[in-house]
């Protein structure tokens, strides 16, 4: 008999195309037999596997039938469909010898795990080299013997090969690293150059043909050829660190002394895999020295010449001699400092580009991890999984994250702080960090000036120093954190490269630790560097710090000495405004639109993932591949509400330039900027130029949601301003007038100040409007104001800072806060939601004044 054509059994559920298939089977064919008569065990089994997500797949009996789920049929490739009910050892015959021993222990009875099992298959009509997690379980019937095995497989391929790529790529940025900055090139093992190498091409004109091999020396100083290629050869044959100078012909035919290091980087066995090499410029300090010789030189004839004088022209001419000295040695220390400032300088900027692609990739993985936390959800082992993969992609933010600080590219969001509440703050995180063997004092000064500053990288700063602290005494000593005020004069700054003279908050950390040697310190700041073990520290701390503090406009100064400790001293600008007021966020559900999105990204992988996030959220979504093919797409004539765009965009037509021409063809559209790294593009002084709006990479869900809202309110409000207003028909007469109010008007965007004074006009209200907190508090004073209107995001001080002075003062004052981000609130006034109207801006007011009457009625 066959089971052709019989009804689908009751117990197999799910709609899934396994599930059909397998009712459809002749398992009558099999040592199966009919499906009808297939044990209890085996049904369970079955209908499991068909609606388990995972791929599983069921071998069953003496001859090891398959049964598989819809997941599975990814793994089989070209196999499916023709795998289903077929014996193991003829289906997958070219990993038999692996599965035959798996599965005679399985029938045994015993379970089996092999966590990334490489694999050879041939599902695709071509041997493909695979990795797998395998997990082997045996199925019982109900006498207790094992009638099967059930084996639940999850491909691992991509995870294990990323894994290898990043540690390949990790070794090859440390040696870069290491040969310090300048021409970057690569060798072969024996010392050849091989492949593409832009920077020694542009450097010389060579052609890839011209330089292979040995054949770079032709671009080398004829004088120098000989020694450089032996030189180069004995360091090879060594496997050590080549160290040469040279002369170096330019493609313009000029020549140019060059300092050269190269390092070898080993593989896992020990053999070199490649040399990566630097050439760096110093023709300018060869000439400077130079010039120095012959001024000494001539200074050297003047002086025998005026010895042969008067009396007071020898004097005259030694204190000249001594001044010549001084200035010499000068130079020579600006020269070392100079040199030093380009090596810090040089390694940001490559660092800084190592972090944007770096996290390029995380947004990606973090995209992909939180669209697929939505389709495991329930599955307690899936979703433990990708919150353990969502943690490394936030340490992985964080490394991020100090690259860029020490590179100064990342964007600051500084706001004016006290320094000495913010440390008191800090003490119970400070005593949890370091433990109970180190003991914290904090000495602070009388009167301590507020600074300008971005609390959360401060925050980083003081604990990676104290963190540093606590190592270099063994976890037993005493830290001492001060706090003054401290001004920094001319002459200080003129010996102290990147410092201005001027007014800072000092903030300082004192160990008790082994101190350092002045080798250490030389390198102290220098990002991967540390004295500490393998695996005890990554060597970025102090670079953060370091970059940090410079990009912020500060200084920071290191004193120490081996047996006595050590002292860092952090220079902070001083701020003249008061301390900021923390904004409070309200964890409210994620919104999402019906709106249309262009979005401009070059990296593939980061484009689809943001493009199924934006979908998922709701919103229509266009794409394109660089900034020439979005101003392609806004020119189409589609209606796009939203450009998102990265920042960093190959091409000649950059990301800011797409921006300016876009929004003069689409006059209402909204842009919003990303990046892994900011540039001097869209960011001055460490901070988003007015009227930006930027989301740093890598970004959640949540976070790029409430900034598209936030956004497209902003862009909504701006578009409704700027409307052109109904005329206004005289309402009929009212028993009583609507009240009029005086109003202070605080709004940063011009044409929103604009409108919105209009609209008050058109209400009846006196209207004082400004573009700041700072020039509304001046404006208040010996004016009537009963209203204050104000955004939350003003430049400097926020419009919760100003609202908190203004109540200081007019403790009665009726405040109004205009806002695109619904997660922000303030206990002291009336939320009014961009974009609103004319109605929602009166309702507004309404509501604020008679907030007021309640708590404070008014007296007759």
């Amino acid at each position: 008999m066959t089971e052709l054509n019989h009804a689908r059994p009751l117990w197999l559920s799910g709609d899934s195309e396994t599930a059909a298939l397998i009712a459809e089977f002749d398992w009558a064919s099999t040592p199966l037999g009919p499906i009808t008569d297939w044990s209890q065990a085996l049904r369970s089994g079955v209908d499991t596997i068909v609606n388990s997500p995972i791929p599983k797949v069921m071998l069953w009996g003496a001859d090891h039938r398959m049964i598989y789920n819809d997941a599975y049929r990814e793994i089989l490739g070209g196999y499916h469909p023709g795998a289903l009910g077929g014996q193991v050892a003829v289906v997958l015959s070219e990993v038999w010898d692996f599965n035959s021993r798996v599965l005679d222990a399985g029938l045994r009875g015993q379970a089996q795990t092999y966590r990334n099992q490489p694999m050879s298959l041939l599902r695709h009509g071509e041997v493909e080299e695979l990795v797998f997690d395998l997990f082997y379980t045996p199925i019982r019937e109900t006498d207790g013997s094992v009638g099967g095995v059930l084996c639940t497989v999850l491909e691992t391929t991509t995870l294990v090969q990323t894994q290898r790529d990043l540690k390949r790529s990790n070794e090859r940025f440390a040696a870069a690293v290491g040969a310090v900055h300048g021409v970057l090139w690569t060798n072969t093992p024996d010392g050849r150059m091989e492949g593409e190498q832009p920077g020694w091409a542009k450097l010389t004109g060579q052609s890839p043909a011209e330089y292979q091999g040995l054949g770079w020396a032709e671009a080398v100083h004829p004088d120098d050829r000989g020694a450089s290629v032996a030189t180069w050869q004995d360091a090879v044959a060594s496997k050590s660190t080549f160290v040469h100078e040279h002369r170096v012909r330019r493609a313009d035919g000029t020549w140019c002394h060059f300092a050269i290091r190269a390092v070898p980087i080993f593989d896992e066995q020990g053999a070199i895999r490649e040399w990566v090499g630097i050439h760096t410029d110093i023709t300018a300090q060869r000439l400077a020295e130079t010039a120095l010789v012959r001024h000494a030189e001539d200074l050297q004839r003047q002086i025998r010449h005026r010895e042969r004088a008067e009396e007071q022209l020898r004097t005259l001419n030694e204190t000249l001699e001594a001044r010549i000295i001084a200035a010499v040695d000068e130079r020579r220390q600006a020269q070392v400092a100079l040199a030093q400032a380009q090596k810090m300088e040089s390694i940001g900027k490559l660092t800084g580009g190592i972090a944007h692609d770096f996290n390029n990739l995380l947004q990606v993985v973090s995209g992909n991890l939180q669209l697929l936390a939505t389709d495991v959800m329930n599955n307690e082992r899936a979703e433990r999984r990708v919150s353990n993969a969502m943690a490394g992609v936030a340490r992985g933010a964080k490394l991020a994250a100090q690259l860029l600080a020490f590179g100064r590219r990342q964007a600051l969001e500084p706001r004016v702080v006290n320094v000495t509440r913010f440390v008191r703050n800090m003490d119970d995180m400070l005593h949890r960090a370091l433990g109970e063997g180190i003991e914290i004092e904090t000495i602070a000064g009388g009167s301590l000036w507020n600074t300008f500053i971005d609390p959360t990288q401060i925050e980083n700063a003081l604990l990676n120093l104290a963190i540093n602290a606590r190592d270099a005494m063994d976890g037993q000593g005493k830290l001492t954190i001060e706090l003054g005020n401290a001004s920094l004069d001319e002459t200080y700054a003129r010996s102290h490269e990147e410092v201005e003279a001027g007014q800072y908050v000092m903030l300082a950390v004192t160990d008790t630790g082994c101190g350092m040697t002045p080798e250490v310190l030389a390198r102290v700041f220098e990002p991967f560097f540390s004295t500490k073990g393998e695996g005890k520290g990554s060597g970025l701390g102090l670079s953060m710090v370091y970059g940090f503090v410079k990009q912020s406009g500060g200084h920071i100064k290191i004193y120490s000495e081996v047996g006595h400790g050590t002292t860092i001293r952090l220079y902070l600008p001083r701020a003249l405004e008061s301390e900021d007021v923390e904004v409070v966020a309200v964890n409210e559900p994620v919104k999402g639109g019906t709106e249309t999105v262009l979005v401009v990204e070059d990296d593939e992988d980061v484009r689809n993932t943001v493009v199924e996030l934006l979908t998922e959220l709701g919103y229509s979504v266009l794409r394109a591949v660089d900034a020439q093919s979005g101003l392609t797409v806004i020119e189409s004539g589609i209606k796009i509400d939203l450009l998102f765009t990265d920042v960093v965009m190959p091409g000649t037509l950059k990301s800011p330039e797409l921006a300016r021409k876009a929004k003069e063809r689409l006059p209402d559209l909204a842009v919003l900027f990303t990046s892994g790294y900011t540039e001097n593009s869209i960011v001055h002084g460490g901070r988003l130029d007015a009227g930006v709006e930027l989301i740093s990479k890598p970004y959640t869900r949540e976070a790029l949601a409430r900034k598209v809202r936030h956004v497209l309110a902003n862009e909504a409000q701006r578009r409704k301003g700027a409307a052109p207003k109904a005329p206004v028909t005289p309402p009929a007469a009212a028993p009583t007038a609507a009240r009029t109010h005086g109003i202070m008007l605080v709004e940063d965007d011009a044409l929103i100040r604009m409108s919105t004074a209009d609209l008050l006009e058109d209400m009846g209200h006196t209207v004082c409007a400004a573009a700041s907190a700072e020039e509304a508090l001046m404006m208040l004073q010996g004016r009537t104001v009963e209203v204050l209107v104000t955004d939350l995001n003003l430049p400097r001080m926020s419009g919760l800072q100003l609202i908190e002075q203004v109540l200081e003062a007019h403790p009665d004052m009726a405040i109004v806060l205009a806002t695109g981000d619904s997660a922000i609130e303030c206990n002291h006034a009336t939320r009014l939601e961009k974009p609103y109207g004319q109605a929602e801006l009166s309702a507004a007011i309404a509501q604020a004044v008679a907030r007021v009457r309640q708590v404070a009625p008014v007296r007759g």
